[in-house]
């Protein structure tokens, strides 16, 4: 096994000699086969190893146990040895969080504070071939992205250096096999066994039965892997080519051009929304999954002009006819009521103004539905500027009947994020006079014979 593994690293560059290597250590079979293994190799790859080992504190006096034993093991030999204990259940209460996951996220915080005070270029875990097999067999379960149906990634970025795993390469029966040949005396963890664990029930039902189909079954899995994360990497260069020429991106937000994105071919949608969804999470959620993508391409191709999708940690996804914009941005919309006075003017929320004079001859008019003219003779006081209410109507010049605003949004494309706050002037009887610089009403005053009227600027 042992030169299986060294075949396996020298083949794929995964520890470079004169470096620094964590080894995450639980005290089972694989994570003290893999410190043993590194360990007896460390003079001859000129590496040196650190041991790091967390207590989840999950069992009790077991689990302490077992980091008294990892202790003990690194002291006979002389390995560096980090410890730690954390209340993973009371972390997984406070972030309302499942057990698995926040004992991974705990996990991995110890790990990566190890590397930095060591200055370590590689954390290196036990996972192996049996662990892939069960990995990409419950992704493909469960939906994933391409890259995730890949399974455990052999090396990839960590903490300022990379994460390895040497042992994907081989199977379970070759570590404990290692274990029995070097006297190796590793803990166990009962609850590896229970079948609450979706990955055990994986363990125990699928991955035996794939065994007896092919006893070499974890290789034609890595190699799966292998394969498919090449393919990956070369569909993410194309993806990052044609995102660039469709999306804009700004700090905590993308704006993406529906109708460019449509045109990119399909393969490279979803790795193009992934893309985004990388670069707004500093860290991806875990309830994060392929139906978000899924709903976000329906969403997409719907000819509806507008709408909103809600995703995990406070994402939106705000679709207004050809702009989709992803934002954290949860400004709220307050409504608001002015009342305008003659002469007079009202400050919008937007930055603009509705101005009201008063005039004894009509001024050269200039066209279009940024002004409005009042018969103050005929005018029901108070003037009021106010937000949208449901159900809003307007009697529009030179039509018949009414016509909903809603209406007049859609038909005028009004971006969905802007609806809430577009002013809408009445008089006091409740009628709606005008939309500023969309719709006139027919209330507009037209015929001027020598009195006083008021005129209206949306400036």
């Amino acid at each position: 096994m042992k030169q299986q593994v060294e075949q396996f690293m020298e083949r794929h560059s995964l520890i470079e000699p004169d470096k620094t290597v964590v080894v995450g250590v639980s005290g089972g079979p694989d994570s003290l086969a893999l410190l043993h293994l590194l360990w007896s190799m460390r003079e001859r790859k000129k590496i040196t190893i650190v041991a790091a080992h967390l207590d989840h504190m999950f069992r009790g006096k077991e689990s302490e146990e077992d980091m008294e034993y990892v202790k003990m093991f690194c002291r006979e030999r002389n390995i560096l040895c980090e410890t730690a204990q954390i209340d993973v259940s009371l972390y997984q209460r406070e972030k309302g969080l499942g057990a698995q996951v926040a004992a991974r996220e705990c996990r991995y915080q110890f790990f990566e504070t190890v590397m930095k005070k060591y200055k370590a270029s590689y954390l290196a875990l036990a996972h192996h071939g049996d662990d892939q097999v069960e990995t990409i067999l419950m992704r493909l379960a469960r939906g994933s992205t391409m890259t995730g149906y890949a399974g455990m990634q052999m090396k990839r970025p960590f903490a300022g250096g990379n994460l390895v795993r040497p042992f994907l390469t081989v199977e379970k029966t070759q570590i404990l096999a290692y274990c029995e040949q070097n006297a190796l005396q590793p803990r166990i963890d009962k609850s590896n066994e229970k079948e609450t664990y979706t990955r055990n029930r994986f363990r125990h039902h699928v991955l035996s039965f794939l065994k007896e189909e092919n006893a070499h079954v974890h290789k034609q899995f890595q190699s799966f892997s292998e394969k498919l994360l090449e393919d990956a990497q070369y569909l993410e260069e194309l993806t990052v080519q044609a995102m660039n020429k469709v999306m804009k991106r700004k700090k905590e937000e993308v704006l993406l051009t529906r109708d460019a994105f449509l045109e990119v071919r399909k393969p490279l949608q979803r790795r193009g929304i992934q893309l985004i969804l990388n670069y707004l999470y500093k860290k991806v959620p875990p309830s994060l999954s392929s139906v978000h993508v899924d709903n976000l391409l329906i969403f997409l191709e719907s000819e509806q002009p507008s709408g909103v999708l809600h995703f995990p940690d406070g994402l939106k996804v705000v679709r207004s006819y050809n702009d989709c914009l992803f934002t954290f941005h949860q400004e709220e919309v307050l409504p608001y009521m002015y009342e305008l006075t003659m002469p007079g003017y009202v400050d919008l929320p937007n930055g603009r103004q509705i101005v009201c004079e008063i005039h004894n001859q009509l001024p050269i008019r200039v066209g279009g539905n940024d002004f409005f003219v009042l018969d103050i003779h005929e005018l029901t006081l108070p003037l009021i500027v106010r937000t949208r209410k449901k159900g809003d109507k307007i009697a529009v010049k030179g039509m018949k009947g009414t016509k909903k605003v809603k209406d007049i949004f859609i038909d005028e494309k009004i971006p969905l994020e802007q609806r809430g706050t577009w002013p809408i002037v009445e008089d006091g009887s409740g009628r709606i006079l005008w939309l500023p610089g969309l719709k006139k009403s027919a209330y507009e005053f037209d015929s001027i014979h020598g009195r006083k009227y008021g005129i209206l600027y949306y400036k």
